[in-house]
Parts: structure tokens; C-alpha cells; sequence
């Protein structure tokens, strides 16, 4: 008995001790603090990896889309260059090369996307319960692409009131949006071409000049004459060509003709004549620009030269250089322009295969029209109403063919001028801006520069 009361005495004190918990619940927790310390070191290190093996895949697939996109590369070089790009980023940044792979590469042309996936193999810092410590990490990454060609015809101010710095800022501007469109471009596949549009009183087209201009004469029709006209008729119809202006295409009415129909199409006198639609000279036009229209051309030199010798004449016929805007966009003045050594002119339209980009630049009201206007040369120079209409119908044409309109305003001094840009430029989606209203030379760059990055985003988007 005095047994059993000694041991459950001891039994008592030693429940009622606490000397020893201390060093107990230490060799408890401790092996699970390590645990818990190396499973976070573990997660920290795969984490870290991860993040810079995604980083490395956006920035190859980022790059080689965009390569994909401009032409640069052609899509069987594509996993290369994918390759290329992750092994020199990983191999520098986070791990050996030799443990880095490129799983799968997808080029989806109907989405307009490259997509791939990435993995690397990884010695973690700690082994937990038995597993090996090599891991492997995966990531994903896709950007959009896009193989549509892009034709952009850009119209330019060259009137009086563009002298002196003005035009200097202008050359630069245009010249630095003509190397970032087509910059990085396979010449021999070229994926933009860039048409010239400068414009005053009338555009100035060149050789085009030759089978596509009437040329009016004064006291005789404002229509070309009959296709079966006798040569007296003509010659006392026609007037002499001694530039290569154009102005406005006049309708049966003698009203400005707003179609983008070829030089050739046929129309028909009220008298049921046939002529041809060729674009009028009116008798009235008093100078010419000496800046000449250029087609459509892949040629950055070529097209960075035509700007440097741009001068400055005369009014502005700002709805006639929308018109030879919009011509030089139409697929219907593709053989007219072929005919005349110009290039191969532009493509068919088609939203999937082509994106097709207006860019009207001004420095002031539109002042000067011919079609329907009564009067001398001093009265076609005071048609602010009918220019700035005529523009706005022709806008509105070339938004109703799917060609997409941004519109720069430079120094503008008056409401009407700020009226026409804004109601020419296609409409704003979400963040892409369409008119541009500019103050200094600075200004006039970056908005030309940011169109040129907002006519990429198109192609990728629509």
C-alpha cells in the first residue's frame, strides 16, 4: 500500500514539474519550422524562376510577332527565333541554357495569334519528404500577329500658309512617320506601302496627268468630250496641258462627283453621249503645286526624298486632296496607275488580307472649290461651305469603304478648320484616337507617330 501511495506521489510531481516543456515542444517544433522554412524557400525559389522564365517567353513571343507582323521574319523562322530569344534572356538572367526548352510553338492564322510554352528544370533548395529536388517549372505566353498588308496614303499641306518653319516641320514629321512604318520591312515582300498626296489648289499627279486629267477649256464644256468625238470637237473642248494639276471630277450635273469609279469607267451625257470619267483640270486653276503625287510605294528613300522637295503655292483645296486620297486607295484606280509606271497600285479591298489607312493633314480652313461654283479664279478661292463639304462627303465615302481616317489639324486658327478634321476622322474605339489637333512642330511628330503605332494596333485588331 505505502507502495502504491510513493509511486503515484512521484506520478503527481512529475504532472506538476514544468522544468522540462520548454525543451519538449523545441524538439517538437523545430524539425516542423525547418520543414515549414524550407517549403517556403522552396515555393519562394520556383516562384522567383517562374515569373522570369514568363517574363523571358512574353518577351520572344512578343518580339517574334511582331517580327511575324512587319515582315521581318517568315513564319517557318519563327521557332527559331522564339528559341533564340528565351535561351539568350534565360541563359543570362536565370538559369543554364542547356535546362531550358521551348515545348510547343503555335502560329494560329485565323485567330491571329502565337502562342507557346516554356519549361525549365530546377534543383530546389530543399528536398521535402523524400522527393527528388529537381522540378520542373512550365509557363505560357501568346501575343497577337498579323500578316495584312497595310496601304496608307497620306495628304499633305503644301499651300502658302505653310511656309517657313512650318513646312520644315512638316517634312520631319512625315519623313520620321514614313521610317516607322515601314521600318524593318522585307523589301522584297513588303508588307506597307505609303502613298503621297500633297495638295493646294488642285493635287499635282504627276504622270498620271496624261490619260486621266481633262483638261478644261475656257468657253467650252466642262465635260470630256463624246468617246466618238471628232477631233475638231475635241480640240475645241480640250484645253492645253501645260501642268499636271488636277481639281475636282465633275458629275453629268457639273456637281463635284464623290465615287472613287476609275478614270475609264463610262458615263453618259444627258444628250445619251458616252464619255469617259476622267478627272477635270478646271479652266480657272491659277497655280500648281510643284510637290507631285506619289502612288502607292514600299520605298522609304524614295518617299522621304519626294517630301524633301516639297514647296509651298497657293490656296486650299482640301476637298480635292481628299479626293486623290481616296483614289489612291480604290482598287478601281489600280490599272490607271499601272499604265502610268506608279506601282503596282492598290490592292483589292478586302478587311482580312488588307488594312487600308487615310491620314489628311491641314493647317487651316478649307478654302477653295470649283465643282458647281459660279464665277472667276478670285470666286473658286472664296468656297469655304462647298470645300469643307465636299471634303466631309468624300470622308464619309472613304469610312463607308472601310478605310480607316485619322485627321492632324496643325496651328489651327479658325472652328471650321478643327469642324472638318473632327468630322472626317473615323470614330474613336476605346483608347485609339482619330483627330489630332497640334500647336508646334513637336506636336505635329508625335501625332504622326502615334498613328503610325495606331495603324499596327489596327491591323492586329481588326
Amino acid at each position: 500500500m505505502r507502495a502504491g501511495t510513493t509511486i503515484m506521489k512521484a506520478a503527481q510531481a512529475f504532472r506538476r514539474d514544468r522544468r522540462g516543456n520548454f525543451g519538449m515542444m523545441m524538439a517538437i517544433v523545430t524539425p516542423l519550422l525547418a520543414l515549414s522554412a524550407g517549403y517556403g524557400l522552396n515555393i519562394a525559389q520556383m516562384t522567383i524562376v517562374r515569373s522570369n522564365l514568363l517574363a523571358a517567353l512574353d518577351s520572344a513571343v512578343t518580339s517574334t510577332a511582331r517580327d511575324l507582323t512587319t515582315g521581318v521574319i517568315a513564319e517557318k523562322d519563327a521557332r527559331g527565333m522564339v528559341e533564340a530569344f528565351l535561351l539568350a534572356n534565360g541563359g543570362r538572367a536565370f538559369a543554364d541554357a542547356d535546362r531550358i526548352t521551348l515545348d510547343s510553338l503555335v502560329i494560329d492564322k485565323a485567330r491571329g495569334t502565337v502562342s507557346a510554352e516554356a519549361s525549365i528544370i530546377l534543383d530546389v533548395a530543399f528536398p521535402l519528404f523524400g522527393a527528388a529536388n529537381r522540378q520542373t517549372i512550365t509557363a505560357q505566353s501568346a501575343s497577337l500577329y498579323s500578316d495584312k498588308k497595310i496601304e496608307i496614303a497620306m495628304m499633305l499641306d503644301v499651300t502658302d500658309s505653310m511656309g517657313g518653319q512650318k513646312i520644315k516641320d512638316l517634312k520631319v514629321a512625315a519623313k520620321n512617320a514614313v521610317d516607322a512604318l515601314t521600318k524593318g520591312q522585307n523589301q522584297t515582300n513588303p508588307r506597307v506601302r505609303i502613298a503621297l498626296v500633297p495638295y493646294s489648289d488642285g493635287v499635282n499627279v504627276g504622270a498620271l496627268a496624261k490619260d486621266v486629267v481633262f483638261v478644261e477649256r475656257k468657253g467650252g464644256s466642262d465635260l470630256p468630250p463624246p468617246m466618238d468625238a471628232k477631233k475638231a470637237e475635241i480640240d475645241a473642248n480640250t484645253g492645253k496641258q501645260d501642268n499636271n494639276c488636277a481639281t475636282e471630277r465633275k458629275d453629268v450635273n457639273l456637281k463635284a462627283d464623290f465615287s472613287d469609279d476609275a478614270p475609264d469607267a463610262v458615263r453618259e451625257r444627258k444628250d445619251g453621249q458616252r464619255y469617259l470619267a476622267k478627272v477635270n483640270r478646271d479652266d480657272r486653276l491659277n497655280s500648281c503645286a510643284k510637290a507631285v503625287l506619289k502612288p502607292l510605294s514600299p520605298d522609304a528613300t524614295a518617299l522621304k526624298k519626294q517630301i524633301d522637295d516639297f514647296s509651298v503655292a497657293g490656296y486650299t483645296a482640301g476637298a480635292i486632296g481628299v479626293q486623290w486620297t481616296y483614289y489612291m486607295l480604290s482598287q478601281k484606280w489600280r490599272p490607271a496607275i499601272q499604265k502610268a509606271g506608279l506601282g503596282d497600285g492598290p490592292a483589292d479591298a478586302d478587311p482580312k488580307e488588307v488594312a487600308k489607312i487615310a491620314i489628311l493633314m491641314t493647317d487651316g480652313a478649307f478654302n477653295t472649290a470649283h465643282a458647281d461654283v459660279a464665277g472667276d479664279e478670285k470666286a473658286v478661292r472664296r468656297q469655304d461651305s462647298k470645300s469643307r463639304s465636299y471634303a466631309e462627303s468624300l470622308c464619309d465615302r472613304m469610312k463607308a469603304d472601310g478605310i480607316e481616317v485619322f485627321t492632324i489639324g496643325f496651328k489651327l486658327d479658325s472652328n471650321n478648320a478643327r469642324n472638318v478634321m473632327k468630322n472626317c476622322a473615323s470614330a474613336d474605339t476605346g483608347s485609339l484616337k482619330h483627330y489630332y489637333e497640334t500647336s508646334s512642330g513637336e506636336e505635329l511628330n508625335d501625332a504622326f507617330m502615334t498613328i503610325a503605332r495606331n495603324v499596327e494596333r489596327l491591323a492586329l485588331t481588326q
